[in-house]
């Protein structure tokens, strides 16, 4: 199973279609607070194998990090542990707030 790469354009779409998604950030805690997508949830990648029950296994799972590298590290570890709709944000919460939410900081 792959996982999918939505562009921003693509998630603001199912956010905006109200599509049935977890937004799993898996930035740090610093990064998240300083941006982040309305509704996310957030898991540091280094804690999604003991926090593997906290993420919504019916639903579209829609990894997020910063330019999208750690997400898809997170997305092929969701998929190798029978996750079977997982998504990655290509480019990250950085094409986020460039192409979607320009109210959300860049860094």
């Amino acid at each position: 199973m792959s996982v999918k790469q939505l562009t921003a354009i693509d998630l603001q779409n199912k956010i905006t279609n109200k599509d049935s998604l977890t937004l799993l950030d898996v930035r740090e805690p610093f990064e998240f607070n300083y941006a982040k997508i309305d509704g996310s949830v957030l898991i540091p990648l280094n804690q999604i194998p003991a926090r593997l029950k906290e993420i919504d296994f019916d639903t579209e799972v829609v990894t997020i990090c910063h330019h999208g590298v750690r997400s898809m590290q997170a997305a092929n570890f969701l998929t190798q542990v029978g996750f079977k709709n997982v998504s990655n944000l290509t480019g990250g919460i950085d094409a986020w707030s460039v192409e979607c939410d320009s109210s959300i900081p860049r860094y």
